[in-house]
């Protein structure tokens, strides 16, 4: 080891959510430990001249050997999940625990440890999917599992075997607020969608594209508007997931204005997918099927002005890789063409891989984001909101060297074969992207080189996330009305 340092990473411009800086990268132990102008020495030096040396990307949205409230089975294991993820410069998966309705939350988090442990290819962590919010969850598991390093919490307003009705809602609102922790909720309402399932069911409209009718856009902006409207009772900050629709967007959008925590998140679904891509021949148009549903190309643009202006903060895969062959994927109960329908269909697109390639090529590329707000989007504000940050997500001294080195020019036609996941199709085959992670490192190892990925199963370790402070309450209370103690303030 010359000069102090195992790996200098040498002649690259390093981009932080804040910087762009032509600057060597020393690394010593799997950490940054100098950042600087023609570092000299390093057992090895890694030649990024002309490439672009960035955090390696962190996916806080994905579904990894999970089934689905629907029976299917994503194909995806943690040894794919992460060699896909290592593959377009993701070095973090955040995946869920998924709690069934009658289990014990620590069990589920026990189960989820053996699937992954020893398995992952990259660093990982967990959120919590509360299904069951008993007082044994909410009083003893969930404040214990939080402690232990568990710190965001999922939650739905839809699908049966998880939806929570808005009483269970508050009440893990009321437990994150008083534990530290951030919820997550998918916000769609619950009861529009069934009545217009069983509306188009009944009247034989159950093609793929149907799926995209149910799913209105004003289920979609009422549950994000509800979701609000608790968070705000409840005083605290939440985190709306995979907003799609126009209307949800303003509605978050005015609560921003007003001063209320209320993050956003999106994906790349609804940025290269539209609805016609539910009509495709045949049944087709499931590979593109997944809730909420891509929408209109016109609602695509304001999907991208939420990423400019700052509407959103993070921008996720929600990979959920049902393939489109076999009894566990799409089609889980099996497919009869007389008995097939859009309701019965595993809901989910994989997006893993493609997920920061896409947006680097559409966004960066074409002047619709900085290669700085790149950064923030895929690596820094997901490491800030979940708790592993400054460790996760910048380059910095004293961070961990979760490092993808791109070149900016490499153009490549997408391909389920050039793929690293374990799916049969990918949505988005046939589209030109140009920008690619072309060297990807795990706590200053290769993990990824020249299309390969070299790191093995059991490389990837847990990390423990801690408290965010965007997680933390505004301390505003509803006419004088405090949650957390029940006191209250008369009038004045």
């Amino acid at each position: 080891m010359l000069n102090g340092f195992d790996t200098v990473i040498c002649g690259g411009t390093v981009v932080t959510a804040g910087d762009s800086v032509p600057c060597d990268v020393g690394i010593r132990d799997g950490v940054i430990v100098a950042l600087g102008r023609d570092l000299p020495g390093g057992t090895r030096r890694i030649d990024a001249t002309g490439r672009l040396v960035l955090p390696g990307g962190i996916d806080a949205h994905c579904h990894i050997d999970q089934r689905s409230s629907a029976g299917g089975y994503t194909n995806d294991t943690w040894e794919s999940g992460t060699r896909a993820g290592l593959a377009g410069g993701t070095t973090m998966l955040i995946p869920f625990v998924a709690q069934v309705k009658g289990q014990s939350l620590h069990d589920a988090v026990r189960r989820y440890h053996e699937l992954a442990d020893g398995k992952a290819r990259s660093d990982y962590a967990f959120h919590l999917i509360v299904s069951d919010p008993t007082d044994e969850v909410l009083d003893r598991e969930l404040p214990a599992l939080i402690e232990a390093g568990y710190t965001s919490i999922k939650i739905y307003l839809t699908y049966e075997p998880l939806k929570l009705d808005d009483r269970q809602s508050l009440r893990v609102l009321e437990t994150a607020r008083r534990e530290g922790a951030l919820t997550m909720i998918h916000a769609e309402n619950h009861e529009i969608i069934a009545w217009l399932t069983e509306k188009l069911v009944a009247a034989g409209r159950v093609r793929p594209e149907y799926h995209r009718v149910a799913h209105a856009d004003v289920a979609e902006s009422e549950g994000a508007s509800r979701v609000i409207a608790l968070a705000e009772v409840a005083d605290v900050p939440v985190l709306i997931v995979h907003v799609s629709a126009q209307d949800a967007i303003a509605a978050i959008r005015r609560a921003q204005g007003r001063g209320q925590r209320v993050y956003a998140e999106t994906c790349p679904q609804y940025l290269f997918l539209t609805e016609t891509d539910l009509v495709r021949s045949g049944w087709e148009g499931a590979k593109c099927l997944c809730s909420p549903p891509p929408r209109d190309a016109a609602n695509q643009e304001l999907v991208w002005n939420g990423l400019i202006d700052g509407t959103f903060q993070i921008f996720s895969s929600d990979h959920a890789a049902y393939r489109f062959d076999g009894d566990r994927g799409k089609f889980s109960g099996g497919f009869d063409e007389a008995t097939a329908g859009f309701h019965k269909i595993a809901n989910g697109v994989p997006g893993l891989e493609l997920r920061l390639p896409l947006l680097f090529s559409e966004g960066v590329l074409k002047d619709r984001i900085s290669l700085n707000r790149f950064v923030e989007l895929s690596a820094t504000n997901a490491a800030k909101l979940y708790g592993v940050y400054p460790k996760k997500g910048t380059i910095a001294v004293g961070a961990d060297a979760d490092i993808a080195i791109w070149d900016p020019g490499l153009t490549r036609t997408v391909s389920i074969d050039m793929l690293h996941d374990d799916m049969d199709y990918t949505p988005y085959e046939g589209r030109v992207v140009t920008g690619w992670p072309v060297e990807v490192l795990v706590r200053g190892e290769t993990a990824f080189k020249d299309d390969v990925v070299v790191a093995a199963p059991g490389n990837g370790k847990f990390v423990r996330c801690e408290r965010s402070g965007m997680a933390r309450p505004l301390g505003r209370s509803v006419h004088g009305f405090e949650p957390s103690t029940g006191a209250f303030a008369p009038w004045s």
